[in-house]
């Protein structure tokens, strides 16, 4: 018996196929697994004897004979596949045992048994029973001849153990599709756990599919065979995908670098060759034929270098733009192109040294280097990319709640006075992505330069606030060390009151306002009672005492909650804070704070 991989195409079901040859036959519990895993289990088929010997149009040199084969067993397994071949245009090629051609009844002995006897194992079973096997010694040959597969169905059922037992586990209950499952199988285990942690947060958004493996490569995923130069002759690591036809390149950096290198080269070729211009296209830039015409060497055509975002490079040679092939056919000559003076490497060669004798320079130099930051930090770059917080709220209440605030009207008063030092329009929303002038980051560093220290100081205080991310640990840490009094800013407002909708917490609220005899007297009066209670207190009406200066324990620093259920993202937050600190974490330096001249900060009125 062979084992062996055959193309769709070369398959037919066999007349002695205990399930019969009529194309109808009930796939409909079986198509989803093909549909999402290909055919797992061998077909058990044997060799049709050809009819003739074909020969070619010439009829002297005979045709290579391509076999086809008639399906013993797995005729469902066969109609699954057609049926996804015909939804997805195309199906890897199906595993096949291959029995020597003997009499019908061993043939037919062969069907019944594989159709009555067989009894699959999940996926991971088999992994981890193969696994087993390769400690135990054996190789992947003789797990293969053992088990009836492929040796590469074994290699691929291998690949699930690179898998960290959580994704094992999360497949087997279906909270993983089997194609995104495979896409890790080429990951690290800290990209696994990576991945895992973004299926678990509720807040983000886990890649799956053709998006995981862009994720899992650092961008687009390039495939080997876009290479235009040998990865064997370079220590560049490539991960083989088991599941597909590709294997690609675990950093896009290191192939980019040496991609571009041989694009130069042949565009170099190019030129030595005589054509007079060697076009090469923005990365992603498309060639558009219709756009152009064919035009030869002698009458002035170019190369166009077309490189797509997946590394490949497509060579387009002898072509002209459409207009000028007009002036071409009413006898006008192509001006002759200008060779520039240098090439992109020797380009390259300039721009690299300069770029690493300024930033040895700007390294001494820690005022410019500051300037340059907050530069950065305001505009972007190609290299920095500014995201402004933007305190987005759950409710109008909450957002009216927080821009009527004091801590709001105390920031943008300093916002406003930063866009005074930069030039720029008062109401100017952000000071974080303004360009003064349409001058881009040039501009605002010479801007900078400019400035003493004080202002670049109190810009960048602004535009830190204003990329300052909300929910996170590093509010707690700086709330505590800057001893913030959440009293002396925020006054409870009917946005907090009417969004604790907890009788349980709604009681221990009331007990700090009002008071433990206050509560006792109404632990069994409704939520909407007691709401009322608390707000008479704060507000000192309805013959109620005014209670001034009350904050829940939920925002003060540090924050802290009213039950056990846990739940309070700032107390939890507060409580990995305190962890971090008791694990020897070192504390902000007071010199930090102090460098700072808080008296020179513009106020609010």
């Amino acid at each position: 018996m062979e084992l062996k991989h055959i193309d769709i195409t070369r398959l037919t079901v066999s007349s002695l196929n205990m399930r019969g040859t009529r194309k109808s036959c009930d796939i409909a519990n079986i198509l989803p697994s093909v549909r999402a895993r290909g055919v797992l289990v061998p077909l058990i088929v044997r060799e049709m004897v050809a009819s003739g010997s074909a020969v070619s149009e010439a009829g002297s040199a005979a045709v290579e004979h391509v076999p086809a084969y008639e399906i013993l067993a797995g005729k469902r397994r066969f109609h699954a596949a057609l049926a996804v071949a015909e939804e997805s245009g195309g199906i890897e090629d199906l595993p096949c045992a291959v029995i020597e051609p003997g009499d019908d009844t061993a043939a037919l002995e062969a069907s019944l048994i594989e159709n009555v006897a067989r009894l699959d194992p999940d996926e991971m079973t088999r992994c981890e029973t193969f696994t087993r096997l390769v400690g135990e010694g054996r190789d992947v040959e003789g797990i293969a001849q053992t088990f009836g597969l492929t040796a590469l169905q074994v290699k691929r059922t291998l690949a699930l153990g690179n898998l960290i037992p959580r994704l094992r586990n999360l497949y087997r209950a279906d909270g993983i599709d089997a194609v995104s499952l495979r896409h890790l199988t080429m990951a690290s285990k800290a990209k696994q756990k990576e991945w895992l942690a973004l299926h678990n947060d509720e807040r983000a958004t886990a890649p799956t599919g053709a998006w995981l493996k862009s994720w899992l490569f650092g961008g687009a995923s390039i495939p080997a065979s876009a290479a235009l130069f040998d990865p064997a002759d370079y220590k560049i690591e490539i991960i083989a995908d088991l599941f597909g036809n590709e294997a690609y390149f675990a950093r896009s950096d290191a192939f980019w670098t040496l991609q571009m290198a041989q694009v130069e080269n042949r565009a170099a070729q190019y030129r030595d060759a005589g054509w007079g211009e060697v076009v090469v296209l923005s990365k992603g830039q498309t060639f558009h034929t219709w756009e152009h015409s064919a035009c030869s060497k002698a009458k002035g055509g170019r190369v166009y270098i077309a490189i797509g975002h997946r590394g490949d490079v497509t060579f387009h040679e002898g072509y002209v733009t459409a207009k000028e092939a007009r002036r071409l056919e009413m006898g006008d000559a192509l001006e002759k192109v200008v060779r520039p003076e240098v090439s992109s490497t020797l380009n390259a060669y300039i721009d690299l040294h300069r770029h690493a004798a300024v930033r040895a320079k700007l390294v001494e130099d820690t005022a410019l280097s500051l300037r340059v930051m907050v530069a950065h930090a305001i505009t972007g770059s190609g290299l920095w990319t500014v995201r402004i917080e933007g305190q987005k709220a759950p409710s109008d209440a909450v957002a009216e709640s927080v821009e009527g605030c004091l801590s709001e009207s105390l920031f943008d008063a300093r916002r406003r006075a930063v866009l005074a030092l930069l030039g720029l329009d008062a109401e100017t929303a952000t000071v974080t992505g303004s360009d003064a002038n349409g001058q881009g980051i040039c501009g605002l560093v010479r801007r900078l330069i400019a400035m003493d220290d004080g202002d670049v100081m109190r810009v960048l205080a602004v535009v830190m606030g204003e990329t300052l991310d909300v929910s996170t640990g590093l509010i707690e840490l700086l709330g505590e060390h800057m001893g913030i009094a959440m009293a002396d800013v925020w006054r409870a407002d009917d946005a907090l009151l009417d969004a604790v909708r907890d009788r349980e917490v709604m009681g221990h609220v009331l007990a700090e306002v009002a008071g433990e005899k206050v509560a006792a007297e109404n632990a069994s009066a409704t939520t909407k009672v007691q709401r009322g209670i608390v707000r008479d207190c704060l507000t000192g009406t309805n013959g109620r005492i005014k209670r001034d200066s009350w904050v829940p324990r939920w925002m003060v620093f540090p924050a802290s909650a009213y039950t056990t259920r846990g739940g309070v993202g700032s107390a939890e937050r507060g409580q990995r804070m305190a962890r971090t600190e008791d694990s020897g974490t070192p504390e902000i330096p007071e010199t930090v704070a102090g460098s700072l001249d808080r008296e020179a900060l513009p106020h609010a009125a």
